[in-house]
């Protein structure tokens, strides 16, 4: 008997596991937290590997973990409030030099890095894919929706499932998942970026971009960095509330709100939602360099047009990011 279930216990994570990293992602879209969607997955596997002796075959495994992922996240979401960034909360602050105010109990939006829903072995458009509806604005905007119609609205139009899938998933008619999906995207319409803003691969005006960006925030160096924001940029830095607009003010702010003085702070590299994104070093007093926060960059062109600081440490071994940074 033990055999037997050694058997089908190995079965079934040989089969499941490839699922893996795509299932991570779709838990993601829904919940809007790292953190979150780890234990949705995992919880996901147990569910499936408690009821895989009775999987007869009626759909493809893929579709099954799936439909077993979308109702373990709406069970999760049904006491929930969405997860937002600063700028979903209020408006940006005039005042750059002002009082930040820091909202702990908010939970929020968290990003996702790159390697944790690809890797080498995804086919290249699969890659572009997961990009592009990982997007931390695509994902902020999902966070608008109610938890059914975010459901529907993945499963359909990032997922490509069929409308009659979806119901039989979510217990309803077909006519009923339509109706849903038309609400969701006309929802999502007020709030979603512009398919212009979908990850591109870097230009060599941006590489070089990138290069300039690092040597001014290690030199902290204002003129420089405010060259690189658009006018219109965008600059918060979750769990603070406060956020500005504005190469003037985003360099104010890094001046003024900074604690860190030119040559106390390095960044190093990584991927997150699709985007370019550095975990941001600061010297500390016995002369380490230790996390101080990760950045996401949106560009638009050659300048940056949208900067989100995330001020959770915990993030850093996520990303595959040191607990020190070499002077």
């Amino acid at each position: 008997m033990a055999a037997t279930t050694t058997m089908a216990t190995d079965d079934f994570v040989a089969q499941a596991d490839p699922y893996r990293r795509e299932l991570l992602a779709h838990c993601y879209r829904m919940l809007g937290s790292l953190h979150d969607a780890e234990d949705l997955v995992q919880e996901t596997y147990l569910r499936a590997w408690r009821a895989y002796d009775r999987f007869e075959g009626r759909s493809s495994l893929r579709t099954w973990l799936y439909r077993i992922a979308t109702t373990t996240c709406l069970t999760a979401l049904e006491n929930r409030k969405r997860r937002p960034l600063p700028t979903g909360l209020g408006g940006p602050t005039d005042d750059p030099g002002g009082e930040l105010v820091e909202l702990p109990e908010v939970a929020w939006l968290e990003p996702i890095p790159d390697g944790m829903v690809t890797d080498e072995h995804t086919d290249p458009a699969a890659i572009v894919g997961a990009r592009e509806s990982t997007r931390l604005a695509f994902i902020a905007a999902l966070q608008h929706l109610p938890a059914r119609q975010r459901a529907v609205l993945i499963l359909r139009d990032v997922l490509k499932w069929k409308a009659a899938e979806v119901a039989d998933v979510l217990g309803i008619s077909t006519a009923a998942a339509n109706s849903v999906l038309q609400r969701a995207r006309a929802q999502l319409d007020q709030v979603k970026p512009s398919e212009d803003d979908a990850p591109q691969p870097l230009t060599a005006e941006q590489r070089q971009l990138l290069e300039r960006y690092v040597a001014a925030f290690e030199a902290k160096d204002i003129p420089a960095i405010v060259q690189m924001f658009t006018d219109d940029a965008i600059w918060e830095m979750p769990p603070i509330a406060t956020w500005v607009r504005g190469a003037e003010h985003i360099g104010q702010l890094v001046d003024l709100k900074c604690p860190a003085g030119p040559g106390e702070m390095r960044l190093l590299p990584a991927r997150a939602n699709g985007q370019v994104a550095f975990g941001v070093y600061r010297r500390e007093p016995d002369g380490v360099f230790r996390p101080f926060h990760l950045q996401v960059l949106d560009f638009d062109g050659a300048k940056v047009k949208h900067t989100v600081a995330f001020f959770d440490v915990g993030l850093f071994p996520k990303f595959g990011l040191p607990d020190t940074c070499p002077a």
